[in-house]
């Protein structure tokens, strides 16, 4: 059953639904949504969504499927550590990649010492359930660190090498190599035609 009422005061018509004995506002559900894949839009983990709002992870994934109208393979790209994050970052949100992770070499540090065993344990176990999702796997950083996706993934890994390990340092990632790549594996997905085998 559908209800309109008259918010007091404000002359706005807000939105209801009752569902047994529950009164819904769909303005309230359409805020919330909103919030929720406004933080995975700006790089939240689905888990970090889901921990916020109380609700359970797999629920942000359904949520963002139901929602999807872009077809054909979705793309990871990891990098680090990255001298010029912000222009990868930027770029790679602009192409509609699916999954971003990008990190300085600082970065890429803090985020194995600030967390206990079981934390960093979560969150890897986290970013591989996330990227292992994705078809496609395009990994910036040093040669072992490539081959170390592709072993963990269980799947080719696209690499743009960053030099040789380790990298102490942050590196130049140049963009226009990224995008030609993505670029390139996006032709080949239409090539072959959306959802065929190729």
């Amino acid at each position: 059953m559908h209800i309109g009422l008259e918010s007091a005061g404000s002359g706005l018509l807000e939105d209801f639904i009752r569902v047994g004995e529950k009164l819904i506002s769909l303005e309230k559900i359409n805020r919330l949504i909103t919030q929720m894949l406004t933080l995975r839009s700006r790089g939240c983990s689905q888990q970090e969504v889901a921990n916020r709002f109380g609700v359970d992870r797999s629920f942000i994934s359904r949520l963002e499927k139901l929602g999807a109208v872009r077809k054909g393979n979705r793309i990871a790209v990891i990098a680090f550590p990255v001298k010029n994050k912000g222009e990868i970052t930027r770029l790679l949100k602009d192409l509609g990649v699916d999954y971003i992770l990008v990190m300085t070499n600082e970065e890429r540090w803090r985020f194995i010492e600030e967390k206990s065993g079981l934390e960093l344990f979560n969150e890897v176990m986290q970013i591989l359930s996330d990227v292992k999702s994705c078809d496609i796997v395009i990994v910036a950083g040093s040669r072992q660190r490539i081959q170390w996706a592709s072993a963990l993934l269980e799947k080719d890994v696209l690499g743009i090498d960053l030099g040789e390990s380790p990298l102490t340092c942050d590196q130049y990632l140049d963009p226009r190599k990224l995008r030609q790549l993505i670029s390139a594996v996006r032709q080949d997905e239409g090539s072959h035609g959306l959802g065929s085998p190729g």
